[in-house]
Formats: structure tokens, sequence, C-alpha cells
């Protein structure tokens, strides 16, 4: 363990006795509960390589601290200070026995003198201590770096800083963090002293053991003057306030001070600071008055601590900074446990029309990040911030929060939508500000990160609308913080490393290719982990690269991949048409090892797949190494860590598998993270950031996610991959509908994105809106009700349905199995226009949930395809081409058979053909082909045909985006 402590010499104080022969005897003072330990103490032994300037460190050594014999006769205040910090250390260790304070002491040399003093004071109470020995001319960098790793470590708990005067600048001091300034030196510390907020700051522990002294002086000195003589530095404004606040007169004077005799003779206490070999003729002292001398220096003699007229007050003032000490502990440990919100929610003030949504973003000021996030119990040091908006959020959360319950968890899904979207994002938006703003409930968004392509495509951003949105909004639908980048990066180095493998195995003889893979590096020769794993899994036993046979050779350094069997293509976030189909290899560089591939759009990357399902850093990791990349001509598949490129790979991705925190218009938080295909891909937020949130909005609190597409693709999605992976339940279904997606289900003609809206669409017609909701939205709500989760149905009303309208719509939605129906307006009205939605997800959410799997994931894979079809889809069975049934079987030998099914087809109609709309019946569905993304953890059955690469518009987004060069203000988004 390496620690560094900063302070300034605590001194030694001598306690001059008076003419009168008075004496002060002892010290106390209040603490708090902690257990005692084994008195272990960390040690620092010198360095052998010391020279000149040269920073000397010393190495820490762990060593048993014998306890103080009992027989010491410790001075009653003394034992009052150490019996109380024992008690505290006790009750500390009660609820976290795992816990040890430990005190850093960063000083300039090596003179242990100090470290002796507190480390019997430490061997007493029970914690552990570590020095960190400076040179003595060390410059102020080296201090400041030495106490910069002590901040970030979280084993210490308080820092002295045992330095010169000279180096406790101003930068020193306030670079120490407070919470761990146990020598209450820093601004922010005095601060709190001298407004008497302790709370969390600490009182310099000389300052305390000088105050005791006074206090335990034998005359009583309330309303008595106390002359502090000297230094006008922290310790001299401590003892001014400590002074004062218990009823002494406080009075300062200096050394060269004329007037220093005679208020000497009129003090009833004298407190020299920083006086060095200065002292005050006893003749000025009045009899019955106290003179103390705090000395730069300690004294460290064997028997000091049975003698306080010598040498006890700096005992004294090391027992008190192990309070301090424990105290911080304490604090921390508080600190790691749940933390109630205090949430400030940011008022809306919606106008009419509604504006655009870029000028609704902008003409709100969301809270800096840093403040959102303490208002929902994050620590500082779980936050990773990019910018002002946006940050971070670590994985040890859920750590500290791991015995914390769970939240309520709600999926909003969609009834089979138009080709223009029924405003899932909006109603999740706008739920999460009813609950939070309006309700008063912990509350959280978990939304998908939108990809690059659709935004300047022809959909425009996924941030919500209206006055529900997550803002800034430019910056949610932009990079945001790298995310798909990190995915793009990582996805093309696999792509690079497949092409780059099969030149080199084409052009290269066995004996070169293992020369090249295992190279002698100094004359030695080792093999990688990641090629351990791999000899490991070919069967090869051995980790000597000499002793392996030309066979075994041959089997190492051939992957001797199928080019024809390469499912792997390379990515790009925008939509690019003719990246669809390419030819790749056709310099003279690459010796004709030329071969057809073509790009995705970067969210296809099963990698995104992989960091929306992974539950942590290293089943990341280990979902990347299971990634199948192609075939072997033998017929076995090559993986990525078969290329070796998984360690890298999580490399790229270590960033990105946090989520990012954001705000909704009225500063509700929500978590923006991953954001897979849903149609080759399950279209859902991450796994993570879906349990991060769970922990933070506390057991009454609600993580309202989103399912893409409609409930039978993104919610079944949901529920059979995303929910088997992470283990977690909903609790509720948030089934969005509108007025005219149920027309069109109904019966009413085509809708066409870019297209006006027939006449059916904006004039009342009851019966279409009849025939809608007793036909697809009954179909989804019963879907819902295969998994047992209770369905509340969120009409997202538009300017153009009537009321009439929307009464049938609640009316109906309740008769065909709804636990409630509800109109929604947080499109013109924001949160307070879903408080109705809000309540009655709350009381759904109260009762007893259900939750089942549609199949048995040992089921064989053709079973699980067809069960989706017939229950979900309400198809009468599935036909399978020949291919398909090949797949199947290579599948079920390589052991893939037990994987969940994650159906490839059109949104737009429960079954496979997009214009049949309502509830489709009487066909069987087609499937053309099966694919597998091992790594992400499913099958894909692809109902005909998938683009993976959508291509631009005649009129893109993007003739309306625009950038104003001189406010940096972007328009045209929405």
């Amino acid at each position: 363990m390496k620690l560094s402590i900063i302070r300034r010499a605590c001194g030694s104080l001598r306690i001059h006795p008076t003419s009168s022969g008075s004496r002060v005897n002892g010290l106390s003072r209040r603490c708090l509960p902690v257990s005692p330990s084994n008195g272990q103490l960390i040690r620092r032994t010198a360095s052998a390589t010391s020279s000149g300037g040269t920073n000397q460190k010393l190495a820490v050594n762990f060593s048993k601290l014998s306890q103080p014999e009992d027989g010491h006769e410790f001075d009653s205040s003394l034992r009052e200070v150490v019996q109380s910090t024992k008690e505290a250390m006790v009750a500390l260790q009660r609820r976290s026995p795992a816990t040890q304070p430990l005190l850093a002491i960063i000083q300039a040399g090596e003179d242990d003198s100090l470290l002796e003093i507190n480390k019997k004071m430490a061997g007493r109470i029970g914690l552990n201590i570590t020095q960190i020995c400076l040179a003595k001319e060390c410059s102020e960098d080296e201090i400041v770096e030495e106490v910069l790793k002590l901040n970030e470590d979280p084993r210490v708990h308080g820092v002295y800083l045992h330095l010169p005067p000279a180096s406790l600048t101003s930068r020193v001091l306030n670079t120490l963090k407070p919470e761990k300034d146990v020598d209450g030196i820093s601004d922010l510390n005095m601060g709190r002293l001298v407004r008497g907020d302790l709370s969390k700051g600490f009182v310099p522990p000389l300052a305390s053991a000088v105050l005791d002294l006074l206090e335990k002086h034998d005359a009583p000195l309330d309303g008595k003057n106390v002359l502090l003589v000297g230094d006008e530095g922290p310790l001299g404004v401590a003892l001014q306030c400590l002074i004062e606040r218990s009823g002494m007169v406080a009075l300062k004077s200096h050394w060269s001070s004329k007037s220093l005799q005679r208020q000497v003779m009129q003090a009833d206490a004298v407190v020299l600071l920083g006086a060095g070999n200065m002292d005050v003729p006893p003749a000025w002292v009045r009899p019955g008055a106290i003179v103390i001398h705090c000395e730069p220096t300690l004294e460290t003699d064997e028997h000091a601590i049975e003698m306080p007229s010598k040498s006890g007050l700096g005992f004294l003032t090391a027992a008190y900074r192990t309070q301090n000490v424990v105290r911080s502990c304490s604090r921390w440990l508080k600190e790691q446990q749940y933390r109630p919100w205090c949430l400030r929610s940011l008022k809306l003030q919606p106008l009419t029309p509604v504006p655009s949504d870029i000028e609704i973003s902008r003409a709100q000021t969301p809270k800096p990040v840093n403040q959102l996030a303490e208002e929902i119990g994050l620590l500082p040091e779980e936050l990773e911030a990019y910018g002002r908006s946006k940050a971070k959020v670590r994985l040890s959360l859920l750590d500290r929060l791991h015995t914390q319950p769970d939240g309520k968890y709600v999926l909003v899904a969609g009834i089979t939508p138009t080709p223009l979207g029924e405003g899932k994002s909006t109603v999740t938006i706008g739920l999460v500000q009813a609950l939070s703003a309006h309700l008063k409930m912990n509350s959280f968004a978990c939304l998908r990160q939108p990809s690059q392509g659709p935004t300047f495509g022809v959909k425009g951003g996924a941030a919500g609308g209206g006055y529900a949105q997550v803002i800034p909004m430019e910056e949610f639908n932009l990079h945001l913080t790298g995310d798909i980048h990190a995915i793009t990066a990582a996805n093309n180095l696999v792509a690079a490393a497949i092409d780059a493998r099969m030149l080199h195995e084409a052009t290269q003889s066995d004996k070169a290719l293992y020369n090249r893979l295992v190279p002698s590096v100094n004359g030695v020769r080792r093999f990688s982990p990641i090629q351990i794993s791999r000899l490991n899994r070919l069967g090869i036993n051995k980790t000597d690269p000499a002793c392996l046979t030309p066979q075994e050779v041959s089997t190492f350094v051939r992957l001797d991949l199928d080019p024809s069997k390469i499912t792997w293509q390379r990515v790009v976030d925008t939509n690019d048409r003719f990246l669809r189909n390419i030819t790749v290899g056709q310099a003279t560089t690459e010796k004709g090892q030329i071969r057809q591939t073509g790009f995705d759009i970067a969210v296809a990357s099963e990698i995104m797949a992989i960091l929306a399902l992974a539950n942590s850093l290293e089943d990341m990791k280990d979902r990347l190494a299971r990634m199948v990349v192609g075939t072997s001509r033998s017929g076995r598949p090559v993986t990525a860590e078969d290329l070796g490129v998984s360690g890298a790979l999580a490399v790229l991705m270590k960033d990105a598998i946090k989520p990012t925190l954001m705000q909704t218009l009225e500063g509700s938080p929500v978590f923006v993270h991953a954001g897979p295909f849903a149609n080759i891909a399950h279209g859902n937020s991450s796994v993570l950031a879906d349990k991060l949130a769970l922990k933070l909005v506390g057991r009454d609190g609600f993580v309202v996610t989103e399912a893409g597409f409609g409930a039978d693709i993104g919610m079944e999605k949901f529920f059979n991959i995303k929910c088997r992976a992470s283990g977690l339940r909903p609790n509720v279904v948030v089934l969005v509908a509108t007025v005219r997606a149920l027309k069109m289900h109904g019966g009413g003609p085509n809708v066409s994105a870019g297209a006006p809206l027939p006449r059916e669409y904006i004039d009342e017609n009851l019966s279409l809106v009849e025939g809608g909701c007793r036909s697809n939205l009954r179909k989804q709500i019963q879907i819902a009700h295969l998994f047992g989760v209770p369905v509340v149905v969120a009409l997202n009303v538009f300017k153009t349905d009537t009321q009439a309208e929307i009464d049938l719509v609640c009316q109906l939605a309740k008769e065909v199995g709804a636990s409630d129906a509800v109109p929604c307006h947080h499109w013109a009205q924001g949160g307070r226009g879903s408080t109705e939605l809000a309540q009655a997800v709350n009381e759904a959410a109260g009762r007893p949930s259900n939750f089942q799997f549609l199949y048995d994931i040992q089921m064989p894979i053709v079973e699980k395809i067809r069960t989706i079809a017939q229950r979900v889809y309400g198809a009468d069975d599935i036909e399978l081409s020949p291919e398909a049934e090949a797949k199947i079987d290579y599948y079920n030998q390589q052991g893939y058979g037990s994987l969940p099914i994650c159906m490839a087809k059109t949104h737009l109609s429960l079954s496979h053909m997009p214009d049949k709309k309502g509830v489709p019946t009487g066909f069987v569905l087609p499937i053309r082909d099966v694919r597998a993304s091992i790594g992400a953890g499913f099958i894909y059955p692809l109902v005909g045909t998938m683009s993976t690469m959508p291509g631009l518009p005649t009129r893109p987004c993007f003739y309306d985006i625009d950038l104003d060069p001189v406010t940096e203000e972007i328009t045209g988004l929405f």
C-alpha cells in the first residue's frame, strides 16, 4: 500500500506551573464510537537508494504493534479521549468489520519521532498508520502529487501533513480533500470551524488539546481572559474560535508588542504559539494563571506518556488526531450507504403553440451534472464528467449499494407503430418527469443512445420531443460521450485483424508465422496469456514455445478462415448505402487477397449488443472473446479470442461500459447507454444502466426504460433476452398507443413518412379507433400478459385527437385487458401532462407480478422460434429454408442450442408482411436464414430481408442542420 500524509508539525507542549504552583493535568474531549483492533501499524523502512535532492520514498512494511502496557498511568483527559475513541472504533467495526481506519503521514525527511508518538496512540485505539517520507527539500509539486494519490485512495481516512510551515502553501492545503484533512487546516475546514459547522469538518487536534487543558484547569476559566501570543495562522484562528465558544475571552498579541508584559500579567491563561525558544518570564505570570507553550517539536521519551507536564500535550494531540481519523472513517462509511434523494426539479413554462424541440431545449438551463449527481446520492468519485451537462457513472456504485433493495421496474413498449413512430421516448420521459417533479417520487429514465445515421438521415434525433425531452438535446443526439465511436473502433479492429491474419497465413510458412506470433524478446520466447488460452482450447497443454510439435505449431498458427464464411463486417455511424457491398484487398500490397464484404451501421455491430447485455466489465470482456467472426475451412467457429484481439477490444470499451448521466427538461435523472438495433438485436438500453438506476432510486422509486419497435418485438426481446441476462423482473408494462396508429389498424389507409396524413387521421372516426383497439391493442396487451406483467395503456394525445376518440380508447383498453388506460399530454405540458399516467403506474406496480418467460431456454432452437411465431405473432406455423435448417444443425453441433431467440422481422406488422395491419391470421412465418451473435448470447432468425445499413433519402435532415459561427448554436436538429 502506498500512502502519503501532509501535515504541519503538531508541536509538543510544555505546561509551565505558575509561581503559585498550579498545574494542568489532563485533557478531555468528546468523540465518536469506533472499535479496537489488533493495533497493526503500516510502517515504512528507509530506502537504501536515497540521493541528493531526489524525492526519497520509503517502502511499506506491515508489522504488529505491541500494545502499551496496562500499568501505564494515563492522564485523565488522555484516558477519556482514548476511551471514547476506542468505543467509536467498536461501533464502527460493528457496522463494517472489514473496515480499518488508516492515518497517512506525509513528512519531509526520515525523522521517526513523530511516527512513534502517533504509533503509540494508534496502538491504543486500534487503527493503522502509514508514513511517507519525502526529501527534506521536497518541492510543492512533489507534495501535491502525494496528496492527490492519498485523496483517491479509499483505504486512507486521514492525512496528516507533517511539513515545515513554508511547505504548507495554500495550494498544498487546498489540494487535500477536506474530508481527509484530519488536522483541520485547509481553507474549507477552517471556514467551517469559524462558522461553527463541524458536521463535515475537523477541529485541529492541537487546538482541541489546548482547549482541553484550559477547560481542565484547576480554577474555572469561564469569562476569564486567555492570551494567545504569536502565530496568526490556522492554529491561532482555531483557538480563538474555540476559546470564545467555550465562554472565555480570547485576546491576541505578538512577541514584538510593547504591551506584551502588561497583557500577560492581566491574563488568566497564556498560550504561546510557535514560540520556538521564546518564553515569558515567570515574573510576568500572575498567580494561579496557566501558561501553555506549544513547541515545534515533540519529545518522544519512552515514559513521556506518563508525564503530561513534559509532553502530554503531544500525546493528547495525537489522541485527538486519531479521534478525527476514526470520525472521518465513520463519515466515509455513512457516505457509502444509500443516500436519500434531494432532487431539485426545474420549472417548466409551456408555451402555446409548442415551439420546436431545439428551441424548448435551449430555453431550459440544465443543472450542472455534479449537482444532479449529488441530488440523487452519487459520490463525487463515482462521477466522470464530460463537460457541464453529462457524465459517466462508475460501476463501483453497484458494489457500494449491493445491499440496497431495487426500485420498481417499468417497461415502456408500444402497439405496432406507423412509419412515423408513436412516441415511446416522449412517454418515457414524460412519465419520469411526472413521477419525480410532480408526485415527488424517485424516478430514473433509461434510454438508448441514438445513432448519428438517422439523426442526419430521415428520422432525426431521439431525445424525446416537445416538453418531454432529454437536455441538452444537441449533445444527446450527437457524439454524447463517444460510446458509438468506441464501438466503431473496436468493431473495425476485429475486421482489420481478420483480413491481416488471412493475408499472413496465405503468404507465410508455419515456421515463419510461429516465429512472428511468438517472437523472441531479449532471448526469451513466451506465449502471451491470450495465446495460452487458445492453446488450452485446442487441447495443447503446453506453456513452453519450444515444446510444441510441428503439427501443434500448425494447428496453433493457422486459423484457416474460409473467406466465404466470414460473418464480420466493418461499421460506420453514417447512413451510406454505397458501403452495403464492397470489395477489399485490391491494392497490390495485399497480394491478391481480394474478397467481397460490406459495412453495417455502427449500432448494428454485435459489440453494441454486448455492451447492452453485459453485467460487468468482466462479463463484457468474456462476451467479446466469444464473438464468432467466421468459420474455418474445416467448419470450426473462429472467435475474437482466436484472433488474439479480445483483450484490446476490452481496452477500447472500458469507458463505454459506464452509463452516461443526463437530465430531462424538469431536472429528472436519465441514463443514456447503448443503442442496439431492434431487429437483428434486442433493441433495449443497457442492463447496467437499469441496474445502477434501480439501486439509486431506492425501494419505492421507479426506473422507466423503453423497448424498441412494437411490443411484439421490443418487449418480447426485453423479457426473453434482456431479463434473462440481467436477472431483473419488470413490475409494469406501459403500452403506448396513438389514435393515429389505432385508426391504421382499424382499417385506415396507409401512412407514409414524408406524405400528408389522409383525412381519416385528422377527422374524428370512432369506428376506425374501435377497430384498432379490438385488434392490435388487444393483441399487444395479451402478449404482455403472456409474461405475467400488468399493462397500463398510455394514449399519447395529438392535437388532432378528439375527446370522444380519447375517451373511447381509454374505455376499450380497459375492456380488452389493461389495468388502466389514461391520456397523456406530456408533449405540450411536460410532466404535469402525465401525472395521471404516473398515478396509474404507481398503482399497478403495487400489485403482485407473476413474471414468467415465454419459453424454456433448453427447448430446441426450432421450437423456440415456433413458440414466438405462434404465441406472439399469431402465425399458424413456421417454414424454414434449407439454409436456415443447415444453420440450426450447425449451431446445435457447436453447442449454441440453449441460447435465446432474437427474431429479426418487420416492425410494421405482427406478421412478416408490412402491409398487413391489425392482427393478421392464417399465415406461415418464413425463416429465410438463421444467424448467431454468440458473444451477445442469442440466435437471430431472419424473417425476410433485413437491411443493416440505411441509406440517405433525397432530402436528408442535414439540409436543415447548421451552426452559427459566432454563438456556436446549432440549428435544425429535431
